[in-house]
């Protein structure tokens, strides 16, 4: 695989970096008892993409890995069967701190991980199943995409889009633990972000680092532009 948007995909590369829903197909430990079905969230980005790659292309090889680790992330329960990510050297990175190894990611999942506490929300009143469920109820699919890809392996680093319509009320506890309850607007929610992945020879991740803003997610579900709403509550 080289740099270029043009790279083709390998009969050499594993099968999560060129199917979306790679590890889906696994006989593993699921955290909800079977594996996720994605099929609703892969038909909405269809609809709803801004970036159209190239089957095999350097950006469609990196937006694959990352879907294929976030569904690994958030649904194996067994580290053992963890296959985008390097088993002992694994780290996570979130603008610059350290939030996750291969151990931790079973126990704080991507919300919590990506998400620290403000004024919105906080991983500290929210656990890892409740957080899934929390932001599914908000919003049914959130897409991600790879907008860009600056660099590739070993070191590919990207731009990203991540986005969904906000059906339901959103209903978090903050980081001193009162409820807040912002009115679904039913309008568009997106962020952007930058990351860095870097891999091992079999790309695996050994090290990803993301760099991106957590309060603009909840700034998009209270923007009044959206539906014309004055649209956050705060419980005492």
């Amino acid at each position: 695989m080289t740099s270029g948007n043009k790279a083709q995909a390998s009969p050499a590369l594993p099968d999560f970096m060129t199917d979306p829903d790679a590890v889906c197909k696994d006989t593993a430990t699921w955290r909800i008892g079977r594996a996720p079905d994605y099929s609703n969230t892969r038909k909405y980005q269809s609809r709803t993409k801004t970036a159209d790659h190239q089957i095999g292309s350097l950006p469609n090889l990196v937006e694959n890995l990352v879907k294929n680790w976030e569904i690994e992330a958030s649904f194996k329960t067994d580290t053992k069967q963890y296959r985008t990510v390097h088993p002992t050297e694994y780290e996570f990175y979130v603008n610059g701190k350290k939030l996750q190894d291969v151990e931790s990611m079973t126990k704080t999942g991507t919300y919590n991980a990506l998400i620290s506490p403000n004024e919105y929300y906080s991983p500290e009143h929210i656990d890892f199943v409740e957080s899934h469920k929390l932001f599914k109820r908000c919003m049914p699919t959130f897409a991600w995409e790879v907008i860009e890809v600056y660099s590739g392996p070993p070191k590919a680093a990207f731009k990203w889009r991540h986005w969904g319509e906000m059906k339901a009320d959103y209903k978090g506890k903050n980081r001193e633990g009162k409820e807040v309850i912002i009115p679904a607007h039913g309008g568009l929610v997106e962020i952007f972000g930058v990351s860095v992945a870097e891999l091992d020879d079999e790309y695996r991740i050994k090290r990803l680092d993301t760099w991106f803003d957590p309060v603009s997610l909840f700034k998009e579900y209270s923007c009044p532009a959206l539906a014309g709403l004055a649209g956050l509550k705060m419980s005492e």
